[in-house]
Parts: C-alpha cells; sequence; structure tokens
C-alpha cells in the first residue's frame, strides 16, 4: 500500500463524503487500486464505494468489532491497494459514548493521518481557531491536512490558505462553491453513473485539490500493522449460506460476512426459488422490503419455499427486513401485503405508524454476545412481541428491540455484524 488516510470532518454535512468518493473515483480513474473502507456501521456509503472503486468496501467499527480486528481488516483489505481511503462518520470525535467509536479512535487505531474537510461557507479567518482547536484536541491523532469545501472565490481561498500557514498545517486544496454541485449534491452521493456531475465533481477536485502530494504525505509506517492478528468475531465458517440478495429489498450486508462462509451462493426472493440443498444457512439481510411488496407477495413459490425450509428446522438468520419478510404481513398505507409467514406478527409500514429506531445494539443469547446496529422507521403493529433475550445500546441501556427465536429461526431488527461465544 503506497498511501492510506481517513477524510473525516468537524460536523455532518461538511462535504466529507462528496469530496471522499470524489477522490476515490478520481484516483481510480487515474488508474490507481483503491481499497475503500467506511467507519460505523452504514451499509449506503459502502454501496457507492464500492460503485467508483470496483469492488468492496468494507466497515470499520470499534463498538461491534475489536480494535485487533478492526486493524486485522484493513491490513487484509488493503494489502493489494495502491491507496486506502477511509470515510469517516458524523463529526471526527462524535462516538457512541464521548469518543468511543468515533472516526478518531479508528484513525489512531490504524495510525493513518487525517483529512480534515471543512466547510468554509461564509468564513474566512474565523476558520483558525476551529481548525486549531480540531488538530490540537488529542496528540495521537495524525493530521495531513485541510480541504475546504464551499470555497466562494480565489481570494476567499488565499484567506483560507493563511489560516494553514499560521497553523502550520498543510492545505490540500478546495473544492468550490458550484451550482451544479449545490444542486445535485444528495445525487453525487447517490449515483455515481450520473456522468455530467461525476465528471464534473472529478474535474473540479483534479484542478482544486493536491491529490499527488495527499499521496506523498500519507505514506503508512511500514510493518505497523504486522503484529496485529484479528479475534473470534468472525471466524471461518466451513459451510455453506444461502443469501438473499435484491438490489434493494435485501441488500444490507457487510462483506466480511460474505467471506467468513467457505461456500456462498445467492438467490434474488423477487424472481428466483431457493434451492436449499447442502445449505447449513439462510441468511435474509436487511433492505427495504416495504418498497417491493407486490414483486415479493407475487413469488409465492419462493416464500413458501422458505417457510417449509424453516419449519423443517433449518437455519435462518433474519435481519431488519429480513425479519420483516419472515413475518405474517407488511401493512403499507395501500393495503396489507402476506410475507413469509414463518413468524406470527404483522409490521407497519404506513406513514402514521413510523418512527425512528436507531443506534448500536448488543445482546446475549445462549452464552454468545450478539453485537450490530439498529436502523429502521417500520414498527410491529400493536404491541411489541415478547424478546427471548434483553437488548441493550452501546451505553448498556436496555431498549425494547425484540430477539425472536423459532425452531432455529433468529431474527430481529438488528442488523448482526459479528457473534463472540
Amino acid at each position: 500500500m503506497k498511501a492510506a488516510f481517513m477524510m473525516a470532518a468537524p460536523t455532518s454535512g461538511s462535504g466529507k463524503t462528496t469530496i471522499a468518493r470524489g477522490l476515490m473515483a478520481l484516483y481510480a480513474r487515474k488508474g490507481y487500486r483503491v481499497q475503500p473502507f467506511k467507519c460505523g456501521p452504514d451499509y449506503i456509503d459502502t454501496k457507492f464505494h464500492e460503485a467508483v472503486c470496483g469492488h468492496p468496501s468494507i466497515n470499520l467499527d470499534t463498538f461491534m468489532a475489536t480494535k485487533a480486528h478492526v486493524v486485522s481488516l484493513f491490513c487484509r483489505y488493503s494489502a493489494e491497494a495502491d491507496v486506502a481511503i477511509v470515510e469517516g462518520m458524523m463529526g471526527l470525535f462524535d462516538g457512541y459514548d464521548r469518543d468511543k467509536g468515533s472516526s478518531a479512535e479508528i484513525a489512531q487505531t490504524l495510525d493513518i493521518p487525517v483529512v480534515l474537510i471543512v466547510d468554509a461557507k461564509s468564513a474566512a479567518y474565523s476558520m483558525a481557531p476551529l481548525i486549531s482547536g480540531f488538530v490540537n484536541f488529542r496528540k495521537d491523532i495524525r493530521f495531513a491536512g485541510v480541504i475546504f469545501n464551499k470555497v466562494g472565490s480565489s481570494r476567499h481561498y488565499q484567506m483560507l490558505q493563511q489560516v494553514c500557514d499560521d497553523l502550520g498545517i498543510a492545505c490540500l486544496g478546495y473544492l468550490p462553491k458550484d451550482a451544479a454541485l449545490e444542486q445535485g449534491s444528495r445525487y453525487l452521493g447517490l449515483d455515481f453513473s450520473e456522468k455530467t456531475e461525476n465528471n464534473r465533481l472529478l474535474e473540479l477536485l483534479e484542478t482544486h485539490v493536491d491529490w499527488q502530494t495527499l499521496l506523498q504525505s500519507c505514506i503508512p509506517t511500514v510493518g505497523n500493522h504486522s503484529s496485529h492478528g484479528g479475534n473470534n468475531i468472525f471466524p471461518r465458517r466451513e459451510k455453506s449460506v444461502l443469501i438473499a440478495r435484491n438490489a434493494e429489498s435485501f441488500s444490507f450486508l457487510y462483506q466480511e460476512t460474505i467471506d467468513s462462509y467457505a461456500d456462498v451462493r445467492f438467490f434474488d426472493p423477487e424472481t428466483e426459488v431457493p434451492d436449499f440443498s447442502g445449505v447449513d444457512l439462510l441468511l435474509l439481510p436487511g433492505g427495504y422490503p416495504e418498497k417491493h411488496l407486490e414483486a415479493l407477495v407475487k413469488a409465492e413459490a419462493t416464500r413458501q419455499a422458505i417457510r417449509d425450509y424453516a419449519e423443517r428446522g433449518g437455519r435462518v438468520e433474519a435481519e431488519c427486513g429480513g425479519m420483516m419478510y419472515l413475518c405474517q404481513a407488511i401493512v403499507t398505507d395501500e393495503g396489507s401485503y402476506p410475507m413469509c409467514g414463518v413468524l406470527p406478527y404483522t409490521i407497519t409500514a404506513r406513514q402514521a405508524d413510523r418512527r425512528l429506531s436507531l443506534g448500536y445494539r448488543l445482546f446475549e443469547l445462549d452464552g454468545k454476545e450478539y453485537r450490530g446496529h439498529e436502523f429502521h422507521y417500520t414498527q410491529f403493529l400493536g404491541d411489541v412481541p415478547e424478546s427471548v433475550a434483553q437488548v441493550y445500546n452501546a451505553k448498556g441501556e436496555p431498549v425494547a428491540t425484540p430477539v425472536f427465536r423459532y425452531q432455529n429461526v433468529l431474527a430481529s431488527y438488528t442488523h448482526l455484524y459479528g457473534v463472540k461465544s
């Protein structure tokens, strides 16, 4: 690996995501092999990383996994890369408990420098105390430099360069205010197949960001991570797993989960009837099945096959959308849609019932510790069903998220990351 760095920001909304994905695309276009990573449990950003880099992005999370495991993931997946780019989450020091689990903690764990993305709109020398605070807050966090976003003019940028000069930190360039970027910023993050917007972003980054100096200044410490091993969060599973996969209805799955199985097969529940021969586990990941209810209802043979497999004792793990798919029905404002009927519950996706449930989750079951993350708006219709385990958030506080066990089915709203015995 020739270079490695993290793209982070003082706050969400600073332009970190746009610039991080843009630089990934720029380096890839110039022939570098870019290995993308994402801090935290986010499933969405990793998909767009993969779209521009050509191979999967890997989540790095120090709540759901140990620091040793995070280091081993980083080393393993970046071993053949020219440059490893880690996109941070939220503000640099925002974690589940102060700065625990934050992007800063991950940068320190990996010993890689941080590129601070700063929104400079409507400010000039006032950026000095803000940047100084971030750079000097923790001495164990290294900074490669600053990239400014939403810069109004060349004169504005000159004033921002003075800030960096006075603070003794590298100014790596800027992204100017641009009507096309302002109008399409959310789409730049959602669809890099939009050639016009993508080309515009890359053109601006290549012109105004010193991407070559960034590579040269972020050479990783040789051998720094060589002594770190993994842990038992993802032991190699010498088993065959059948995974439901669809671009939207079943799509939230960590790459490390896939890679941990010896034999992996996929099927699309909207169009294919699964073949369970030789299968040790059926994995139904999260996604947005509520957006594809007509297709899922139409695939009646698929729902029947899954119900039969579960009833005869087949092992199933179902997470969030996958759990919803196993229930009796999903109700929307348009009506009620029958699902697999393995679990005797109904899920409501009606607008009036939408409520955000968000956060890290932890529970113990059968002597094993499960860790993951919950993010959904749908809810159970009626009272929350009884759980076979008490679920806790990252601070150890109990939450009402239920966990279900039926036959050999384990299901919950929690997207599971790993299991420790």
